[in-house]
């Protein structure tokens, strides 16, 4: 009856034993914290008088060690002793007597794998069993058992721990690949901003570098195509609020209801099959939300508008709760809102509230003499991007993009010259690759409608281009064309009177 009564104690401590080790292992300890857990509830549990436990990656590389009154050993020795040699060949615990082991003296010693799935992440081993009780001095069937369970779960533990160590790596690697995403993109706005010297885009960039480490609500005013959003974006990229989110929304786009449940966000059940959602004032808590065209706000949205400014805090279309927020807000439009206001348009409160600084960027007619600096900017931008070498254009093609009023301002000056650079066959832009309104003549100052060739001197001059870039060869010229050789020796008779191109403009 003793023994029966001390077999059962026995049995309960394992048993109680691998439920403290589970609930003790499932913190995520560091490895080596993790595996020294193991060590010692192995040896306090079986009454062994030595052990030892060590960690292996997929090529059986030890990777940490950790033993109890014993000499830690090389990985190489470790991994010589015949006993773990087994284990690891047979991914089975074995119980064993051996006459040394690990330098010292041998005894009986219990060891089992530590499997998770259909990998070996280490190996787990006790030996020299105290006297305790009728079984005095030799390990039992039950203790192989519970040294097994116990590898199970702290194998469970290590890879757990190596999974989150893996993914923390991973988070680590995507948070500076976003940095570094953020920091080039801002480096890419900034050269597009930076780009120009004139007077009225000094001050602007003056503006940016003062107002961006503040946290005032900034009201920015341009025509379309001026680069609002790209100053909106360097003013988050250079504010204390640079690692927090950019939201963006164009007021314009969007009617009315939908605008409401996207600026602050909607409670599920608003409408059938809705489901609850936040808005872009939650979304971007401890960073930046722009609004876009702001002066396109209706009214019963501005009044709602003005009291998140006011009180910092949200209410969700058909919500009852008040969240609060953490973002600032920098707006922008390309519409009179004075004059709005004089109409009820826009709420003059309102107004004040966004434009605490205001940054006015100026159409790109006002600023011609920055027209070269730029064209160089994207002829070398989408130039890469073509993979085209030594992009230039022709002095009469700058002439062309010079006398022209651009009403898109940089926007379209970006489009044209990436256009002209899918259009040419070389590297270089000439009049003929640049394509503009019809109607851009009647409106430019200098008389651009005298620039404007008709379509067959546009084909001709293209054909010519053709040909100079095969040197002449008219089966590689037809087969870029996509016509005949016959038709085009009938066409290489009308190019005759084609004077060769003017010399070439490089632009600095």
């Amino acid at each position: 009856m003793p023994a029966s009564n001390f077999e059962l104690r026995r049995k309960l401590l394992q048993l109680e034993a691998l439920y403290d080790v589970g609930r003790a292992l499932d913190t995520l300890l560091p490895e080596p914290e993790l595996l020294e857990e193991l060590m010692q509830r192995a040896v306090a549990v079986l009454d062994a008088t030595t052990g030892f436990v060590f960690s292996v990656d997929e090529k059986l590389n030890v990777q940490h060690i950790f033993t109890f009154l014993n000499e830690a050993g090389s990985p190489e020795a470790i991994l010589s002793e015949p006993p773990i040699r087994q284990v690891l060949a047979s991914r089975e615990p074995m119980s064993v007597t051996v006459s040394r082991f690990l330098g010292g003296p041998g005894s009986d010693l219990l060891v089992a794998p530590m499997v998770s799935g259909e990998t070996i992440v280490g190996v787990i081993g006790v030996g020299g069993k105290e006297a305790r009780g009728e079984k005095a001095g030799a390990f039992v069937e039950d203790d192989l058992r519970f040294l097994a369970s116990l590898a199970s779960i702290g194998a469970a533990a290590v890879d757990n721990t190596r999974r989150f160590h893996r993914l923390d790596l991973m988070r680590e690697t995507l948070e500076d690949e976003n940095r570094s995403l953020k920091q080039r993109m801002l480096r890419e706005y900034s050269d597009r901003l930076m780009v120009g010297d004139s007077p009225k885009m000094q001050r602007v960039i003056d503006l940016v570098a003062r107002v961006a480490n503040s946290q005032a609500n900034v009201l920015i005013r341009g025509e379309s195509g001026t680069g609002k959003e790209m100053v909106a974006r360097l003013i988050h990229g250079n504010s204390p609020r640079k690692d927090g989110p950019f939201v963006a929304i164009n007021c314009a786009a969007l009617p009315e209801t939908l605008l409401e449940s996207e600026l602050f966000g909607i409670e599920r059940g608003v409408a059938t099959g809705v489901e609850a959602r936040p808005g872009k004032f939650e979304l971007a808590r401890g960073g930046t939300v722009f609004l876009d065209e702001v002066g396109d706000i209706p009214l019963t949205l501005q009044a709602k508008l003005l009291r998140v400014l006011q009180e910092r805090e949200v209410e969700k279309l058909g919500g009852r709760r008040r969240i609060p927020i953490d973002v600032r807000i920098l707006s922008a439009t390309h519409r009179g809102l004075e004059t709005m206001i004089e109409t009820g348009e826009f709420r003059q409160d309102l107004y004040y509230r966004l434009k605490v600084v205001e940054i006015t960027l100026p159409p790109l007619r006002e600023r011609k003499e920055d027209i070269p600096r730029l064209v160089r900017f994207f002829l070398d931008k989408y130039g890469r991007r073509e993979g085209l070498q030594d992009v230039r254009i022709t002095q009469e093609a700058l002439q062309k993009v010079m006398r022209y009023g651009f009403p898109g301002n940089v926007r379209e000056l970006e489009n044209l010259i990436e256009g002209a650079l899918a259009l040419t066959v070389d590297p270089v832009i000439d009049p003929g690759d640049l394509i503009l309104p019809e109607s851009a003549g009647a409106a430019d100052v200098g008389g651009l409608a005298g620039d404007l060739p008709p379509l067959e001197e546009l084909e001709n001059r293209y054909i010519a281009r053709v040909l100079a870039h095969t040197k002449g060869n008219m089966s590689a010229a037809a087969k870029i064309l996509g016509i005949d050789r016959k038709t085009l020796y009938r066409k290489r008779e009308d190019l005759s009177h084609l004077a060769p191109n003017g010399e070439f403009w490089d632009v600095h």
